[in-house]
């Protein structure tokens, strides 16, 4: 009794004696920063380095941006009625964005790349996209046609012309596996942000969590007076402050609604929370697209999410939120 009792005090003193190292490098096309607690700041810049390698080794299988990338290739084989055989990393991604699909009633789609790049292409020349080709776009997407082989691990693409595109939960699926490897390595007091898609492990004793503000729609610096205060969770906030266009007097939110090929146009921030980053990623993206009640239903329907939707109104913030996430507010 006596020899455990020791045991677990110099479990505790090591735990307190561990300190806080940030290490950030831009990732995805964002800042991708790595939060962890150690004794030794070596192993903890080595742990870093193997996470951010692992970023980088998904990014080069899952970006649309590199022409080489492995979901490119799968792409440039769609309509050749045949069976691709795809690496683990991503049949995972495909897999659990078929699930997201069902689950959202398609307000979250994987195969809406042709439309998001029509959109990024108005970004550039600030024209709104020809109906007919947006039209033509929208004809090569449909998340029916994308069928998946658990057996072979393969995939067949139905339609020619399709683009897969897993921005809508594509960070935080990498900022899970960053952080599941800081867990293997050791690293269980960590958090990982990936441009705004986070995943937080445990914390140091006698913490309730990792404190993360929540930005207030529309507004890049400013925060929403209530902090989450999370411990093995995610979380990730969907909305326009950084990508939009303006068009005849409207913006556009570089979030597309896929059964109108559209940019949103709701002014609006939605916050999801889950049990690791590529739920809550998804379930942001899917839950802008979605109107409330539905999106209600959406989160009834998967144990330990929540949700939050702020507006701005006449110049005041508006707020909706899913009957458990206050419970995830700091007290």
């Amino acid at each position: 009794m006596i020899r455990l009792l020791v045991i677990c005090l110099l479990s505790a003193q090591i735990l307190q004696a561990q300190k806080k190292y940030v290490f950030q490098r831009p990732e995805m096309g964002s800042p991708f920063t790595i939060t962890l607690y150690s004794t030794d700041s070596a192993s903890a810049a080595a742990a870093a380095e193997a996470a951010f390698h692992k970023a980088e080794e998904l990014n080069a299988l899952l970006s649309d941006y590199i022409d080489s990338s492995e979901i490119n290739r799968l792409s440039a084989a769609s309509g050749q009625h045949r069976w691709i055989p795809v690496s683990p990393a991503l049949f995972d991604i495909l897999q659990r964005s078929m699930r997201a699909a069902r689950l959202s009633g398609g307000s979250y789609d994987i195969t809406i790349g042709p439309v998001v790049r029509l959109w990024r292409q108005a970004r550039k020349t600030h024209q709104f996209p020809d109906s007919a080709t947006l039209r033509e776009a929208l004809a090569r997407t449909g998340y029916q046609y994308l069928r998946l082989d658990t057996v072979t691990r393969s995939v067949w693409l139905e339609k020619k012309g399709m683009q897969l595109d897993v921005g809508g939960l594509g960070k935080g699926f990498v900022a899970q596996a960053a952080m599941d490897l800081l867990e293997q390595q050791g690293f269980p007091i960590a958090m990982v942000n990936a441009g705004g898609k986070i995943v937080v492990g445990q914390t140091l004793p006698g913490k309730a969590g990792w404190l993360i503000g929540i930005n207030a729609p529309g507004e890049k610096e400013t925060l929403l007076p209530s902090f989450l205060l999370l411990k093995n969770m995610a979380v990730a906030t969907s909305g326009d402050i950084y990508q939009y266009v303006e068009l005849n007097g409207k913006r556009y939110s570089h979030i597309v609604d896929p059964a109108t090929g559209i940019g949103l146009t709701r002014r609006r921030n939605v916050t999801a929370l889950a049990g690791d980053g590529t739920t809550a990623d998804w379930l942001a993206t899917a839950c802008s697209v979605l109107p409330w009640r539905k999106s209600l239903r959406l989160i009834r329907m998967l144990p330990g999410t929540a949700l939050l939707v702020t507006e701005m109104k006449n110049g005041k913030i508006s707020s909706k939120s899913s009957p458990g996430f206050r419970n995830y507010l700091q007290k």
